[in-house]
């Protein structure tokens, strides 16, 4: 990514974003691909995906989607290539992309970000718990927080980045072996392994 003015920079060019069809996939393809991809924001915040867990629809019990589409869910059944954002523990927002054909359910939960530009934005954001900085996007809710997103961004066109959000390709391939577990903090669903992370990056979660 070329640097420029903050808004040109956490867009991307308009060749760089991913297109419908690269989420119109099944959802462990689209998670694995998105791994070494930039979530960027309008306001200059940019990050490496480095780690990534899938989630299905109906046959996949540790998925929100599992019991059918609810309002909740209702960003998961598609169209893909939008974000699903969701809050947890009454107090963190997580982010997702949705993938899957449209009316299908699955979504890819961002879990961990290399923090790449805009880091003095990003400290601000975390506040004195990130001393480090890879304390600041390394987890779901670390990486929404550093970047500045949350419900209002749910439903947000990341193939467009009109909503102020964007996942874009630099050129960097996805690793050709990611390191795969099973997903983190589940109590079902539990034997998936459909996590997946750049090995012996820095910023991944710890479990």
């Amino acid at each position: 990514m070329s640097s420029g003015p903050a808004g040109a920079v956490g867009l991307g060019r308009a060749r760089d974003r991913l297109g419908p069809g690269f989420y119109a996939r099944p959802v462990t393809e689209v998670a694995q691909d998105l791994l070494n991809k930039l979530l960027v924001s309008s306001s200059g915040r940019t990050g490496r995906i480095v780690e990534v867990e899938a989630y299905g629809g109906g046959d996949d019990p540790g998925s929100h989607a599992y019991r059918g589409l609810t309002p909740r869910t209702e960003v998961m059944f598609g169209p893909p290539g939008r974000l699903y954002v969701y809050f947890t523990y009454g107090m963190h927002w997580c982010a997702n992309a949705v993938a899957e054909t449209d009316g299908t359910a699955g979504a890819v939960l961002l879990r961990a970000l290399t923090p790449l530009e805009g880091l003095e934005a990003m400290r601000a954001a975390r506040g004195p718990v990130a001393a480090r900085d890879r304390d600041l996007c390394s987890g779901p809710a670390k990486l929404t927080q550093a970047l500045g997103i949350d419900g209002a961004s749910n439903g947000a066109d990341l193939t467009t980045g009109s909503a102020g959000v964007a996942i874009v390709s630099d050129g960097t391939a996805p690793p050709p072996a990611p390191a795969c577990t099973t997903r983190i903090g589940l109590s079902a669903g539990v034997d998936r392994r459909w996590r997946w992370y750049v090995p012996d990056a820095a910023d991944v979660s710890r479990p």
